[in-house]
């Protein structure tokens, strides 16, 4: 056989090519229907937000200010504060009126005396109550 009658021939290349790509398509297809179907499509967008907080404890009034310094605008339902120390410490959001923490936003946390080691948390929940995040948490310690 002539090496240049080998290379120029090319009859099997483009039925190959077509049945690999049919495959392809076909498995690209199949995943993205699967994941939908299974119910994983809705969660793609629920990652959490980045945004950074500081804390303020005054021990006199027993409440710690939550400021929302930078990051993401966060739906301020989706954000939930948790005392380790008082189950059901009221929160009073101040969100600037528009129902988004933006930075400079803070929540009052009326937390009760905390004693050394007492945990305060700002959870973010997804709109479909799916994901959680811890986005930053604060440890008292006198």
């Amino acid at each position: 056989m002539d090496i240049k009658e080998f290379l120029s021939e090319s009859r099997a290349v483009s039925p190959v090519i077509g049945v690999i790509l049919m495959v392809a398509i076909t498995v690209i297809l199949a995943a993205v229907i699967g994941t939908f179907v299974l119910g994983l499509g809705d969660q793609v967008g629920d990652t959490a937000p980045q945004a950074s907080f500081s804390f303020d404890y005054n021990s006199t009034a027993g409440n710690v200010t939550v400021t929302h310094e930078s990051g993401d605008a966060i739906t301020a339902s989706n954000l939930n504060v948790s005392v380790s120390s008082n189950a059901g410490a009221t929160v009073t959001t101040y969100d600037g009126g528009d129902g988004q923490m933006n930075a400079g936003d803070y929540f009052e946390v009326d937390s009760g005396a905390l004693s050394s080691g007492d945990t305060v948390r700002v959870i973010w929940t997804s709109e479909s109550g799916a994901n959680s995040a811890t986005l930053q948490k604060y440890t008292y310690n006198n």
